[in-house]
């Protein structure tokens, strides 16, 4: 029965480290898509992910973070909010 009740644990704990991984995995503003950057980023609604999206289409990948407060609706109260989940890895399209 301890076996049992053991293993049960272990695979709850191991399915929380798996889960917490994605969660703490970043977001690249070169890749990501409306929805992934809406639901990841604090101060970010559809709206201006989608200004995120059009701008990268129109002027290339972001090559710094501080890039992004060219879109409108971004300003470094929104940038810093969300420094740590951000990544501007460049895309392989």
């Amino acid at each position: 029965m301890f076996k049992g009740i053991l293993k049960s644990v272990s695979i709850a704990l191991l399915a929380c480290f798996v889960s917490f991984s994605a969660l703490a995995a970043k977001i690249n503003v070169n890749t990501a898509d409306v929805e992934m950057l809406a639901a990841g980023l604090n101060g970010v609604g559809p709206t201006i992910a989608q200004r995120i999206i059009e701008y990268r289409e129109a002027n290339g990948p972001f090559t710094s973070i501080e890039h992004l407060m060219e879109v409108r609706g971004i300003g470094e109260a929104i940038l810093e909010k969300n420094l740590e989940e951000l990544s501007i890895e460049a895309s392989s399209n």
